[in-house]
């Protein structure tokens, strides 16, 4: 973003901080010897904490059969119980979901198995724009108004529910509330709180058995507990049910609620790509189909071109698109389904450009980067359903938390985006005062508040962040894994180095650097406007393609030797498969 100062410095100080990882030869040539892995593969594994053979190998094959009794989760055998007592009353269960990814695919899978399973199920899903997040007064009426039940299954929400879900309670209505995100104080009076945040420490501070979980991974590990609790009961279709048919759900909605692919969700996720990459759901299939994306499908492609497409449907419109798409089991209506959730991406997009532009009009006016620790912009004729988007493209771009607000009513509703070492969950409680509602997340969050105290939040958020944050803080931090020659960089190291997959939150890519290297020949420029380029680099024993995405026309390219950042990759083409570097960074040797 070129113009006034205040600009240019931001982009100056976006320039990435290298991290090195400390090499550990002695450690590292144990851990290899033992593994039988390169050394180079053993230091990734001491740079991601694991530094034991057994941990090593549980980490690098991970099985279904490490999954923990899901009964360990506090707060599952009350829900076990309390579901097993509707079923023999025959009681219809509500499941009361959310609109985003994580909420739909753990919907899904909640009503597929509750209904395999005997249960009489109907599932609701809120409007963002009419009813807003979660247990909102207006989503419950209308959610009891179309199905009267006396027992709701609260999914990805309620966990700061606790005045609506005590009128519930007053009204003969239970609750179980299956959740990942910050508990509220008092807790909410639930039947069954199934929320490892719950049984940390205030705001969810802590550590806790199954923390890493999303709220998909929660309703898996219900979904297996009554199957267990069912065979006990000697019930024929829990006998007959297969608790991983739902694993490419569990995979979705945990990629895209980028929560840590580590612990069972490595597991999960591991063996829910396998699933999805030979998935027979008709709705799947055309999910990829309209996506353009075939097989082999990993993290990148759920989380950048089959999630925004389901997302698109709570966003601009209703969730239900999204939902009926999961679970179709029509061919042709299921294509119909993919095609209108694409052509919402599309229009989602072009929201987003234009919201993204007035942000960048107002920022070149008045953008302070010595003060201004947090983005805090809101419009009433802002889009709800695209403002989160937004809020994660500042992060981005400027690296610093993010909180952008639209138009609901007589208030201004919004999501924010923060960085490491910011909890905006916590920073948005220490402005409760100014707030109407609020909740989430230490990396993203919700809340509302009316228009004359946008500047007064700005200002204390800033506060909150220049007391907490460091200047560095504002750098993106580049860690690397290890300094190699490119030489070192054969077809074997490369296969080892892809056990460390799946990659995302909690298990970054892996990312290396060479040394002095120089261009073999000239760059070239491709792509929509001439923004990417392609580099051939070499060390003097190897060369490799290298592709820089965004690089284009602004950025500084390299001249003589210098010092090459970068991520490996394997790429697919026609059937040939070669390896590939990504330009992350680079500077003077």
């Amino acid at each position: 973003m070129g113009g006034p100062v205040g600009a240019t410095v931001v982009a100056d100080r976006l320039k990435p901080r290298w991290e090195l990882a400390p090499a550990q030869p002695l450690l590292a040539g144990s851990l290899a010897a033992q593994l039988r892995v390169s050394p180079l593969l053993a230091q990734c594994l001491i740079n991601r904490g694991l530094t034991d053979p057994e941990s090593c190998r549980a980490f690098l094959e991970p099985r279904l059969a490490a999954l923990e009794d899901p009964l360990q989760l506090p707060g599952m055998t009350a829900a076990v119980e309390r579901l097993e007592q509707a079923r023999d009353r025959g009681e219809r269960v509500v499941v009361f979901g959310d609109y985003d990814v994580d909420g739909v695919t753990a919907s899904a899978l909640l009503q597929e198995v509750l209904e395999r399973l005997g249960w009489t199920c109907s599932v609701y899903l809120p409007h963002r724009l009419d009813e807003g997040y979660g247990l909102s007064p207006d989503a419950v009426a209308n959610c009891l108004r179309l199905h009267p039940t006396t027992l709701l299954l609260a999914v990805d929400c309620g966990s700061t529910a606790h005045d609506t879900v005590q009128e519930l309670g007053r009204r003969g209505v239970d609750v179980i509330i299956l959740d990942h995100h910050q508990p509220g104080r008092p807790l909410p009076p639930a039947v069954a709180l199934v929320n490892p945040r719950a049984a940390c420490g205030v705001g969810g501070e802590g550590r806790g058995r199954g923390e890493e979980l999303c709220s998909v991974g929660l309703a898996f590990k219900l979904a297996h507990a009554l199957v267990k609790q069912g065979r006990r009961r000697g019930w024929p279709e829990a006998h007959a049910l297969d608790v991983r048919d739902w694993l490419e759900l569990v995979a979705l909605g945990t990629i895209a609620d980028v929560v840590p692919l580590t612990g069972e969700n490595r597991i999960l996720v591991r063996s829910g790509l396998a699933r999805l990459n030979r998935t027979e759901r008709p709705g799947l299939r055309a999910l990829c189909a309209a996506a353009r994306c075939a097989p082999p499908l990993d993290t990148f492609h759920v989380g950048f071109q089959l999630a925004p497409r389901l997302n698109a449907a709570g966003r601009l419109e209703t969730a239900q698109i999204a939902l009926d798409l999961l679970r179709a089991r029509d061919e042709a209506a299921a294509a119909g389904l993919a095609e209108q959730l694409d052509a919402w991406n599309r229009e989602r997009q072009q929201v987003e450009r234009r919201i993204l532009e007035e942000i960048h009009a107002r920022l070149q006016e008045g953008f302070h980067p010595e003060k201004d620790w947090v983005i805090v912009e809101g419009d009433p004729g802002w889009h709800l359903g695209v403002v989160g988007v937004v809020a994660a493209r500042l992060v981005q771009e400027f690296h610093r938390p993010a909180l952008v607000l639209g138009g609901d009513g007589e208030c201004l509703r919004g999501s924010g985006r923060s960085i490491p070492g910011f909890d905006l969950a916590a920073a948005l409680r220490g402005c409760s005062d100014l707030l109407l509602r609020h909740g989430g997340h230490a990396l993203a969050a919700g809340l509302s508040l009316h228009p004359d105290r946008l500047d007064a939040f700005r200002q204390r958020l800033n506060e909150l962040a220049r007391r907490t944050l460091g200047p560095e803080a504002l750098r993106p931090l580049l860690s690397l894994d290890a300094e190699v020659q490119l030489s070192d960089l054969t077809p074997e190291i490369m296969d080892e180095l892809e056990r460390l997959k799946p990659s995302g939150a909690g298990n970054p890519p892996v990312q290396l650097v060479a040394r002095g290297v120089t261009l073999q020949r000239p760059l070239q420029r491709f792509g929509a406007d001439q923004r990417h380029v392609r580099l051939w680099v070499t060390d003097g024993r190897a060369v490799f393609e290298t592709l820089w995405w965004g690089g284009g026309w602004e950025a500084e390219l390299p001249v003589g030797q210098f010092d090459l950042a970068f991520a490996p990759q394997w790429h697919t083409w026609n059937g040939q498969r070669r390896l590939r570097l990504r330009l992350l960074d680079w500077r003077p040797a």
